[in-house]
């Protein structure tokens, strides 16, 4: 569930700090995922002036930009067809996070002109997948403006999660309700004008059939008729709000109904009324039938489904998702508002049966309020009359709302005696009515968006629960319990990364975490006296080690001292950058020393030299297994002075670096006698990011039903243009379709003009619902060849 911090103060009167407010979710078991400042993320991104966009001179689709700042004026290589002399645009520095691309931009050489920075489309910045063309803001904005308060993003986005039992916490008023009786603040009125009056009988009429159980598929559905409304653009804070919570805004009219769903928790529904056939039936389907949803896929429907259907047949599936064929578009004027209340079983059993995800699914499985469907309803006719005109009829009422409204007898000494916890009476009853409770005498009703409370310790929990469980005083039931898991999240990590290692072949290694200060100096020691050990067991083992790739290089001369040349070694444990918990970091750390064994296409046994690819295999092998999302990962030339510095790389997310791989600095394995080739790598455990699942279970097997299809590109690019870029644009194309991107040839020479290389790859295309056709596989190949061309220079080689 996501919301915006602005969009919590509509309903929260409070004073409370952004922490004061994720701290307490948390305490009253909505559990914070995340918080996201998009004003830092964007800091970066500000506008400035086009000066000058003149032809690149090597390049027909390039422009050579002169763009100002407002504090400098910057060259910048552009390919979008709309960039030109004289516009505003939003502009990227060099070293910034591009968040659309998950990269970090670098400055480079494009065709051979200077390109230090760039200007940024809709997709490359999160907003939307357009990316035709740069993004142009109004010729009145001056240069400087930050990118986050043009696009209103200075608002935090604050993300929970909702346990099943909490359908009121799905919409924004909910929680609100939870931290103004927690403390933290009022709740305001619900800004609910008088019910509409409306203009006279709706020409749709509503009508529910019995099942075969004799009780409606619906029980209550509340109906209105639109006329002479004008459906566009919804407003700028609508918009920003349904952005900030990863929603694309469509129309007016769908953008309402999203919004109150979010806001409210009250799912609706806009049907274009003049492609209604008669009136609207909501019953069970008939095994066999069908619907075009608005997702764009066709669901076969069985009979224990709720259908929403007109004369001519289904229009959508009652709580789930709605029909492509009465869904509302730009020139729609008449149009029927529903709010319906459907069953949560039957609407979780059909959405598992038929896969569908959808926001009204969530709410309406979890039970959402009944008594609020006319409320609602009538809440949504005042949006959609003030935004959108025209004139709604009187309301369609078929059914009546289930009666959940339920009396529990409550004793708060029951408190003390189930919770072990002694609160004030006065203070129990307080939560229970700032919770919406009614209480009269010890007689508790229960308000209809709390479904979940049923008895007297549902009562307690909910008191509990709002006083704060670290209220309660923590008692030992065993003294010999163990209060917290055996093995840490950094245990975890360590053990699987060694068992990836391992069975790559690598021989584990135990060394001392102390070596001679001479040595440490070569691997980034920084002469910290807190680490040198005043009574050493050796005087040569003086200096807690800043790296482990040292001893395993010491262990791997003693092997070849023996004969045994060709090693390869591993070891997980700590490194010492300073004496504090921070400062002590664990590392799977890896060498590969001397020679490895090579195929060849003859069969016949042969071997190479090791390199910096079979460490950096390595080090991704141990990523993947302690839980490193490694498909994000960005690759820099940045390792530190002991790797060879044309040879090596960082593995990083952005500014975190996981590790470094690369072959040792020859200096550095001549200091140590090394004779032999030697590659290494550091992988660091600690700064894996934590998953965002919860749990340890593998997530399900999903088998693709259909082949894969494969196609090669070669492109000819400018030398200093990294092979991973190309990788990153080709992967970028079609997010949806490509699994794989894989380099299988490097070249310059012959044919290839110098100062450029020849960078070919393998593109893996992975079709979900229906094999591709020749034209479709033919249209994505050209997308990756314009991308990789736009983002990187490129051109195919021919």
């Amino acid at each position: 569930m996501k919301f915006t911090l602005g969009w919590l103060k509509e309903h929260l009167d409070t004073t409370a700090s952004l922490e004061e407010i994720t701290t307490k979710l948390t305490a009253l078991g909505l559990e914070l995922e995340s918080v996201e400042d998009r004003a830092a993320l964007y800091a970066p991104f500000k506008v400035a002036y086009v000066e000058k966009a003149d032809k690149h001179p090597d390049a027909d689709r390039l422009k050579v930009c002169l763009v100002d700042t407002g504090s400098e004026k910057i060259q910048v290589v552009c390919g979008a067809p709309n960039a030109r002399a004289g516009m505003k645009g939003i502009f990227a520095p060099d070293g910034s996070y591009i968040p659309g691309t998950d990269s970090v931009l670098k400055k480079g050489v494009i065709r051979g002109q200077d390109s230090c920075g760039m200007l940024v489309s809709e997709r490359e910045m999160g907003l939307s997948d357009e990316h035709d063309g740069i993004i142009e803001v109004s010729e009145s904005t001056p240069l400087g403006t930050p990118f986050a308060d043009l696009y209103g993003f200075n608002d935090p986005v604050i993300d929970i999660a909702i346990t099943p039992d909490r359908a009121d916490c799905t919409g924004v008023r909910g929680v609100a309700r939870d931290l103004a009786a927690a403390g933290l603040g009022t709740l305001k009125p619900l800004k609910y004008p008088a019910p509409y009056k409306g203009s006279g009988k709706s020409p749709v009429n509503v009508h529910l059939k019995l099942d075969a159980d004799n009780a409606y598929a619906c029980p209550h559905f509340v109906g209105r008729y639109f006329k002479g409304i004008k459906n566009g653009p919804s407003p700028d804070w609508m918009q920003s709000r349904l952005k900030a919570i990863g929603l694309r805004p469509i129309s007016v009219l769908v953008d309402i109904t999203n919004y109150v769903t979010h806001d409210l928790c009250r799912p609706l529904h806009v049907f274009d009324a003049d492609k209604l056939t008669g009136d609207i039936h909501v019953r069970l389907a008939k095994k066999g039938e069908s619907l075009a949803a608005l997702n764009d896929k066709t669901y076969k429907l069985d009979d224990f489904m709720t259908a929403v259907c007109d004369d001519s047949g289904v229009l959508g599936l009652g709580g789930i998702v709605g029909g492509v064929s009465t869904g509302c578009e730009a020139d729609t004027i008449n149009m029927f508002l529903e709010a319906a209340y459907f069953d949560s079983y039957r609407t979780a059993k059909t959405g598992r049966a038929l896969d569908v995800i959808s926001d009204a699914r969530y709410r309406f499985e979890r039970g959402i309020d009944p008594a609020f469907t006319q409320d609602g309803l009538e809440y949504a006719t005042h949006l959609i009359i003030e935004l959108c005109g025209g004139e709604a009829s009187d309301l369609v009422i078929a059914g009546a709302a289930p009666n959940v409204i339920r009396t529990i007898e409550f004793d708060p000494a029951y408190t003390e005696k189930l919770g072990g916890i002694v609160i004030d009476e006065k203070r129990q009853r307080a939560i229970l009515t700032a919770l919406g409770f009614t209480l009269n005498g010890n007689a508790v009703s229960v308000p209809s968006w709390r479904g979940d409370v049923e008895g007297k310790a549902d009562l307690v929990e909910e008191i509990i629960r709002v006083n704060g469980y670290d209220q309660i005083t923590a008692q030992s039931v065993r003294p010999d319990t163990i209060p917290t898991a055996a093995e840490t999240p950094s245990l975890m990590r360590a053990r699987k990364a060694r068992t990836a290692l391992a069975a790559r072949g690598l021989s584990e290694s135990v060394t001392w975490s102390f070596m001679p200060k001479a040595l440490a100096i070569h691997f980034g020691s920084n002469d910290n006296p807190a680490l040198t050990l005043t009574n050493p067991i050796s005087a040569d083992l003086d200096q807690m080690r800043p790296s482990i790739l040292p001893n395993l290089l010491q262990a791997a001369g003693r092997n070849a001292d023996r004969g045994y040349a060709d090693t390869a070694l591993f070891e997980v444990g700590p490194i010492f950058e300073s004496i504090t918990p921070e400062g002590q970091k664990l590392v799977a750390a890896g060498l590969r020393h001397g020679h490895v064994a090579a195929r060849h296409w003859s069969g016949a046994a042969t071997s190479r030299a090791v390199d910096t690819f079979d460490v950096k295999a390595d080090a991704l092998a141990a990523l993947e297994a302690a839980g490193a999302p490694v498909a994000n990962l960005q690759v820099s030339r940045d390792a530190p002075a002991h790797f060879h510095p044309g040879r090596s790389g960082a593995l990083r997310l952005g500014a975190n670096v996981l590790g470094y791989f690369g072959d040792l600095h020859p200096s550095v394995l001549e200091e140590m006698g090394i004779d032999a080739p030697a590659s290494g790598f550091e992988v660091f455990l600690n700064n894996i990011p934590d998953a965002k699942s919860k749990g340890t279970a593998k997530p399900l097997l999903t088998l693709a039903a259909l082949q894969p299809v494969d196609r090669d590109f070669a492109f000819i690019v400018d030398e200093q243009v990294e092979a991973d870029a190309i990788v990153r644009a080709a992967r970028s194309a079609e997010k949806n379709m490509i699994t794989r991107v894989d380099i299988f040839d490097i070249y310059q020479g012959k044919g290839v003009e110098d100062g450029k290389k020849s960078v070919a790859i393998t593109v893996i295309l992975q079709p979900k619902d229906q094999t591709l056709t020749d034209i479709e596989i033919d249209g994505i190949a050209k997308k990756i060849v314009d991308t990789v061309c736009s983002k990187t220079g490129a051109v195919l080689r021919t």
